[in-house]
């Protein structure tokens, strides 16, 4: 019985998918995520004012960086030439959130979604480091793929 987990084997044991077969494809990912804090706290993103300095540029170099360090981080991700990792932060008074998005772009063999993930993640988490002293109550959240394109698999956008 096929199992439709590809980092599983027929024995059910963990291995590292062998992609060398696949095509050399352009592959893009796009993910995000935010994170919720009090007004207050976001008030210190919006001024200027956080103690630590640019949140959210510090921020952004952090998710570009854990793109680019995916493969060292999750065990069976294979290591990826990226050729692009923007990232960008958007603000919502209302809400009092700041949402991620990143999007991860290569020509390979393998898609970039865990590398779009991981950038939201540690775009949020540095997000959270600096602003930890001022509100601890920070939640991250709805972290998801929201496109992928290329590969065997082709396209996929969330919610349609």
């Amino acid at each position: 019985m096929s199992t439709p987990l590809t980092h599983f084997d027929a024995a059910g044991q963990a291995h590292m998918v062998d992609v060398g077969d696949k095509a050399v494809t352009r592959r893009v990912a796009v993910a995000s995520g935010r994170i919720r804090m009090k007004p207050a706290t976001l008030e210190l993103i919006r001024s200027g004012s956080a103690r630590k300095g640019d949140v959210l540029g510090i921020a952004r170099i952090a998710a570009i960086q854990g793109a680019k360090r995916t493969a060292d981080l999750i065990p069976l991700c294979h290591p990826i030439p990226l050729t692009r990792v923007a990232v960008e932060f958007d603000t919502d008074a209302a809400a009092s959130t700041v949402t991620c998005t990143a999007r991860v772009e290569c020509e390979g063999r393998t898609g970039v979604e865990m590398e779009a993930l991981t950038a939201v993640q540690v775009g949020l988490l540095t997000v959270y480091d600096m602003l930890k002293a001022a509100d601890r109550g920070m939640v991250i959240e709805e972290v998801r793929v929201l496109e992928k394109h290329g590969g065997k698999s082709g396209s996929f956008v969330a919610g349609t």
